[in-house]
């Protein structure tokens, strides 16, 4: 598995996926498009490190085929969220307290027509802004996913192709209780000022109903 604190798109990420019934962590460039070159590949020009949910049922879209067929899961213990305004961009490290999270991803497989090279590529889906982190990032919050059985077992079975059944999904929820920081920078990491506890109504709501 590949670890580290700052990652960023196009990079290299660990991904977990279903194939004959066995699950595997496998390494996926994190950007969904790829575009072929003479002798490999390279990140399309169309942005796919995320993949937003009002996309996802719509026909010929980036990650339609890949919802219905090749869903994932990335792991990782925090994401951050940049915010910005005419004269600034602030940035935020979210770092969950209780387990890591499990983000609903889709995977694309590729292989090159001259080299025989196979790639695999990935993207994160994003839902609907969540209510919590508005004022850390207005326009979408990741796709968190519950880390029940049957939850895990639906999203990752490539022959699941009953998509109606992950439409609650599809709604912004953040499901973990987070330590904000602000930071200078991601590839630097310098805190600014004092980190603050964000625990969203969802995850209140989850823990009193013994989810």
């Amino acid at each position: 598995m590949l670890f580290s604190r700052f990652k960023m798109p196009t990079n290299d990420i660990s991904i977990v996926r279903e194939h004959n019934g066995e699950r595997f962590l496998q390494t996926a460039s994190w950007w969904l498009l790829q575009q072929t070159t003479y002798d490999g590949f390279k990140p399309s020009r169309f942005t796919s490190f995320n993949t937003r949910y009002d996309k996802l049922n719509q026909p010929n879209s980036a990650g339609y085929s890949a919802f219905r067929e090749s869903r994932c899961i990335v792991i990782a213990k925090g994401f951050g969220e940049t915010e910005k305004s005419d004269s600034s961009t602030v940035y935020h490290d979210f770092i969950a307290e209780d387990a890591a999270i499990a983000f609903g991803g889709l995977f694309r497989e590729w292989q090159h027509p001259r080299t025989g090279e196979s790639l695999t590529s990935c993207s994160i889906i994003t839902n609907a802004p969540h209510p919590d982190l508005m004022p850390f990032h207005r326009k979408a919050s990741p796709m968190i996913l519950p880390q029940d059985e049957p939850t895990m077992n639906a999203w990752l079975n490539p022959n699941n192709h009953q998509v109606d059944m992950f439409a609650e999904l599809l709604l912004p929820a953040l499901r973990h209780d987070f330590i904000a920081q602000q930071i200078d920078k991601p590839s630097k990491y310098n805190p600014i000022g004092k980190p603050s506890r964000l625990t969203p109504n969802d995850f209140l709501a989850a823990q009193h109903a013994g989810l």
